[in-house]
């Protein structure tokens, strides 16, 4: 009696337990979770905060970040407009760095005029109050700042004690040069980061948006073999054909692009994805990860339906 309980016990397992593992949902990856996003998890790129700088390889394209540096993109935009970098160059390419550009004989008598009326000393926008931000915040800690997240899609490292909040130096954003002193970044020498990211600069240069389209093209150019990976010879520079405001362009040459909403469902489970990864090639989950290794999906505005 006790032997046909147990046989029967063993034959209702077999039986049931496929059938719970087919019910068991399967984990989504980050291709699934894009596609399963609704359209309102993804936002329109604004053309007025797109900068769109046009290369012999290609196009690369920057959203600005005015909430974080008024200033400074306020400067980008009036340069734009002006074609300041029509005809310049990519002056720099420092291995797991920075791409920096601008023009090649600033400093010297040769040195191209900037626009006139540009503010010249900047306030040192490095870091903003928190207030009003809506900042989705990472589960795990950063060395560099108490807390880190996210905001419109960029970035952010924030401190709840002082209520400051500032962009940070992942890979793709892009920032102003400067000397010395804080406030001789004008907006007219801008770099994007193409290595490994360099947060000791977090709070100590302006940092002005993110390339969210043709990043490749700036992260595959030649390396500059000079001090800092400046070219020696002007032959190896990539001349830039145009830098424009998107919202200044013809409209069928305007970029049609879409972000990842930062706080949404879908990002929340983009991340929680990317901290336990679970395809079998993962031997061990970290169960962790670091704000720069966070994706943020762009795409191309779907066509519209008939």
């Amino acid at each position: 009696m006790h032997r046909s309980l147990f046989l029967l016990i063993a034959l209702s397992m077999t039986l049931t337990a496929p059938t719970c593992a087919q019910a068991a949902p399967a984990p989504r990856g980050m291709a699934r979770i894009l596609a399963d996003a609704p359209a309102s998890a993804w936002r329109n790129l604004n053309p007025a905060r797109l900068l769109v700088m046009r290369l012999p390889q290609g196009r690369v394209v920057i959203e600005l970040a005015p909430r974080f540096a008024p200033a400074h993109v306020a400067n980008i935009e009036m340069l734009a407009r002006a074609h300041y970098w029509d005809g310049l160059a990519i002056t720099r390419v420092q291995d797991d760095f920075v791409t920096q550009w601008g023009d090649p004989d600033a400093g010297t008598p040769r040195q191209r005029a900037l626009p006139a009326g540009l503010p010249r000393a900047l306030p040192a926008e490095y870091e903003r109050s928190a207030r009003g931000l809506d900042f989705t915040r990472l589960p795990d800690g950063d060395v560099y700042a108490p807390e880190v997240g996210f905001v419109d899609g960029f970035p952010v490292g924030e401190n709840p004690r002082t209520q400051h909040a500032w962009l940070l130096h992942c890979y793709g954003m892009v920032g102003v040069g400067r000397d010395n002193p804080p406030d001789t970044g004008n907006g007219a020498e801008l770099y994007a980061v193409i290595g490994q990211a360099p947060r000791q600069l977090d709070r100590n240069i302006a940092l002005v948006g993110r390339v969210v389209q043709g990043m490749d093209l700036l992260a595959e150019l030649p390396r500059g073999h000079g001090p800092l990976g400046f070219y020696r010879d002007a032959a190896q520079r990539t001349r830039i054909l145009s830098v424009r405001l998107a919202s200044t362009l013809p409209a069928a040459e305007r970029p049609r692009l879409q972000a990842l909403r930062t706080a949404t469902p879908s990002f929340a489970a983009l991340v929680a994805a990317r901290r336990d990864r679970s395809n079998p090639w993962f031997v061990r989950q970290a169960g962790r990860i670091d704000v720069c290794n966070v994706p943020l999906p762009v795409r191309k505005l779907p066509a519209a339906t008939p």
